[in-house]
């Protein structure tokens, strides 16, 4: 997928996405070692992409360009994870630590992906490097 912004629309949603993204959503110092609290910045990215193609398809001659489709792969990514986990208070243990794992670390690569075809079109491949 190539993504390249031809309005102000797209280059605000790009953009913002791509800051979004490169904030990490994974658990922080706060983290208290349940399931539940690891996918809880996935739940608020979940929220955070409905609110970029809002305003972007309120914005946008454009009611479903490349990054409406970028914002929606991000969602169906996180859906799985947040789906299994986010009600889940539960300690963790080796097995269900490494289940919780790969379900993150699937949804990273789906996600660095997604930032480095909005670095690339964007023109914000050098501002990775200094993330």
């Amino acid at each position: 997928m190539f993504w390249k912004p031809r309005n102000d629309a797209d280059l605000t949603a790009g953009w913002r996405l791509w800051l979004e993204l490169s904030t990490q959503p994974w658990p922080d110092a706060n983290w208290d070692d349940t399931p539940a609290s690891a996918v809880w910045r996935l739940r608020e990215l979940l929220t955070v992409c409905d609110e970029i193609e809002a305003e972007y398809v309120e914005e946008s001659p454009e009611k479903s360009g490349e990054i409406v489709r970028l914002l929606r792969s991000l969602c169906f990514a996180a859906s799985a994870p947040v789906g299994l986990w986010w009600d889940d208070m539960q300690p963790l243990d080796a097995e269900r630590a490494a289940l919780l794992h790969a379900d993150l670390a699937g949804f990273a690569d789906h996600a660095d992906g997604v930032c480095t075809i909005l670095a690339v079109g964007g023109g914000w491949s050098a501002l990775s490097a200094v993330l």
